[in-house]
């Protein structure tokens, strides 16, 4: 059952991540007028929160059978009933998995084509995410500033990701864009994201372990975490791969298409080892 929570943890915090990123970073990138990815980008983001609504309820039904002691209890509707009205989780979770009923419904709508309603939604389906797992470990006002630096670390990631998502498409179609124009602002933009990654992951290490970094290092909690700085690290390194190519990107979208699917599979990867950490006791420094 650990596993499959683990693995269900993983879809959805990708799914959403990359739902919330590539509908930030599209204005962003674009501008407002339609783009030629426009279409695939519809249907990638659809798919996206559907794998992102199964994923959601499989995690839920994991938590369930977890509280109750049983797994037949994550189909019994009135044990199912009692966690989503009665526990944190469930009162957060009900919310989480309508906002992503509303988002994967959208294309059916007559307002399918509004950029601003899918970044709001997909902003909100995000926000949800930070009361689960670590975010919900403590009380009062710092479970409050615990949660929003939660929130900010969610968006830094996510735009990131997505972003890079997006960007993978565009340089499927080099020719239709400005390479040079795109990579820039998505490098510039990207700064910021940097920063609000790490200041606001070290702020978590920090609050969660009452230290700067857990030890020993080379087990369970601090382990995961490790691994999970030095995908970080590696997405940093290759990011400033592609921008001191810039200049040549357009005459050589392959090289630079290559560094960018690497850098999202490690960013991808380091989502893995967030969804393994968030199912680990932080080690309490005494």
């Amino acid at each position: 059952m650990a596993d499959a929570l683990v693995l269900c943890r993983f879809l959805h915090f990708t799914m959403v991540l990359m739902l919330f990123g590539a509908w930030v970073f599209r204005p962003l990138l674009l501008g407002r007028e339609p783009a030629l990815l426009d279409p695939a980008l519809a249907r990638t983001t659809r798919w996206l929160s559907v794998v992102a609504l199964l994923s959601g309820v499989g995690w839920l039904l994991l938590i369930t059978a977890s509280m109750a002691g049983s797994s037949s209890a994550a189909f019994d509707p009135a044990t199912l009933s009692l966690v989503l009205g009665t526990t944190f989780f469930g009162q957060v979770w009900r919310w989480h998995l309508l906002l992503n009923l509303l988002l994967m419904a959208l294309p059916l709508t007559p307002w399918r084509s509004s950029v601003p309603l899918r970044i709001g939604l997909s902003s909100l389906l995000l926000a949800t995410l930070a009361p689960v797992g670590h975010g919900a470990m403590l009380d009062g006002l710092q479970g409050q500033l615990l949660i929003l630096n939660q929130i900010i670390h969610l968006t830094c990631v996510g735009a990131w990701l997505g972003g890079l998502m997006l960007l993978v498409m565009i340089l499927r179609q080099p020719d239709a864009h400005p390479l040079s124009a795109i990579l820039r602002r998505f490098s510039g933009i990207g700064y910021a994201l940097v920063a609000g990654l790490l200041t606001t992951g070290l702020i978590n290490v920090r609050v969660l372990t009452g230290v700067f970094w857990p030890t020993p290092l080379l087990s369970g909690f601090a382990l995961i975490l490790s691994i999970k700085v030095v995908l970080v690290l590696a997405m940093l390194g290759l990011a400033l791969f592609n921008r001191l190519r810039v200049k040549d990107c357009q005459q050589s979208p392959g090289v630079l298409r290559t560094s960018v699917v690497l850098e999202w599979l490690l960013g991808i990867g380091a989502v893995a080892a967030v969804s393994l950490l968030g199912t680990l006791p932080p080690i309490i420094a005494s």
